[in-house]
């Protein structure tokens, strides 16, 4: 039998995700606030810097993602860079509340800058130690516990605002930002003591090595070699991998464009088409958050059965399918809810088993790599859609957002049927009775 997904190791593998996520809720929600009432931006302004993470991160994350992949050192070769990412990004994101308290611009914007450094210094090789110690049939599962974590950083973040954020115009910023400092300190150190990256890369090499024995001999599946099997079996990715890289890249840039567009401009869009009021419109985001957040697990076991790509495929079209349905909402109804909950099934199966496509069909050498271009296309859609849909909305008409998305979604489908590696093969149970095995 193939070996089954060790949670415990997992969980602990993404503590990092964790304190990245719960970094960047409290930055998407709280530094706009302090550029605009401490600084007296405005709008323009603050959306240039609030961009200038996406920016960073298109040079950054493959840069870093790389580099990673040719270091060796007695802590391994991704934990170096999170330890360093981490220790640099809590030091110098407590610079900014005290910038804000000293009302110094200046300082406030070289500390961000210094941040946005630190923390692109480590997204990459922190996801990539993922893959990095699981076996390629175990990813898909494991990326859904990886996300799941990443969801909880990001709800401890908005629970901290919630509680340590004071009122007025120009609160105590420092309470907060120490709290989000104290858990990537504390999620990072456990870490350090729990995961002994050396020794379990080895031990996921050795395990990939026994199971694909055989994989040098299928040349229609190559991708699913990784670490000492994929040296053995080739010193280049061949051509029709890269045409399936490609394709997947592209769907990646087109559904996250689709996603993005809806998620930034929905604010907006409810209260000039469905005439909504005040803060009633986060009830459909934060539906399809918890719907996200529950269907993670049960998602990377249904890909590990059906396979990535079909998973994948399915979501897209589910999402779709809540797209064009939206178009014909004129004013928001209670159904509206269950839409935005199968929104965020679909995005869910499409998270959990696109980077696990992107790291089969890379060497065992390159994920890094690999894993800072998954970003940078990703990054790259987030920088492109809001400002492409934001010109439609503004010159042509809002109700332009739900047909964008729709035709996004339906090009990202289009994409993924091209897409012919990366994939993962069901298990093949030995005996009848093994089909009654329940996963641990």
């Amino acid at each position: 039998m193939q070996p089954k997904l060790n949670y415990r190791r997992t969980f602990f593998i993404g503590l990092a995700f964790l304190s990245i996520c719960a970094f960047w809720q409290m930055y998407d929600n709280i530094i706009p606030l302090m550029l605009q009432n401490t600084f007296g931006l405005g709008e323009t302004v603050t959306g240039v810097l609030m961009a200038m993470d996406n920016i960073l991160a298109l040079v950054l994350l493959p840069v870093f993602g790389s580099l990673s992949d040719k270091v060796d050192t007695k802590l391994g070769k991704r934990t170096p860079f999170i330890l360093t990412g981490t220790i640099l990004a809590i030091v110098f994101m407590m610079l900014l509340p005290f910038a804000d308290r000293r009302q110094s611009l200046f300082l406030f914007v070289g500390a961000l800058f210094a941040t946005l450094l630190s923390m692109g210094m480590y997204r990459s090789p922190a996801v990539a130690l993922m893959p990095d110690l699981t076996p390629n049939h175990l990813r898909s599962r494991a990326n859904a516990v990886i996300n799941l974590m990443g969801a909880v950083g990001g709800v401890y973040a908005l629970l901290m605002i919630k509680l340590l954020l004071g009122a007025g115009d120009r609160p105590d910023y420092m309470p907060l930002f120490a709290s989000v400092a104290a858990l990537m300190a504390v999620a990072v150190g456990v870490l350090l003591i729990t995961i002994r990256e050396n020794k379990l890369r080895k031990e996921t090499e050795e395990t990939e090595s026994r199971t694909l024995a055989e994989g040098c001999q299928e040349p229609s599946a190559p991708e699913e070699a990784s670490g000492q099997a994929a040296a053995a079996c080739r010193t280049a990715l061949p051509g029709e991998v890269k045409r399936s890289m490609v394709f997947l890249l592209a769907s990646i840039f087109f559904w996250f464009t689709a996603y993005n567009a809806v998620t930034t401009a929905f604010s907006r869009y409810t209260r000039v088409v469905w005439k909504m009021e005040g803060g009633s419109f986060t009830n459909c985001l934060m539906v399809a958050t918890v719907a996200a957040i529950i269907s993670y697990i049960p998602i990377g076991n249904i890909s590990a059965k059906i396979g990535r790509k079909k998973t994948i495929m399915g979501g897209v079209l589910v999402m779709a399918g809540c797209y064009l349905a939206a178009i014909f909402a004129v004013a928001y109804h209670p159904v509206i809810n269950i839409a935005f909950a199968l929104i965020g099934v679909g995005w869910a199966a499409i998270n959990v088993n696109s980077y696990p496509m992107i790291v089969a069909m890379s060497q065992g050498s390159d994920i890094g790599k690999f894993t800072g271009t998954y970003y940078t296309f990703s990054m790259a859609a987030q920088i492109f859609t809001p400002i492409f849909s934001g010109f439609l909305l503004e010159n042509v008409s809002y109700k332009t957002l739900f047909p964008y998305a729709l035709i996004f979604a339906l090009a990202s489908f289009c994409t993924m049927t091209q897409v012919r590696h990366g994939d993962v093969k069901p298990v093949k149970k030995k005996s009848i009775l093994e089909n009654f095995d329940v996963e641990d």
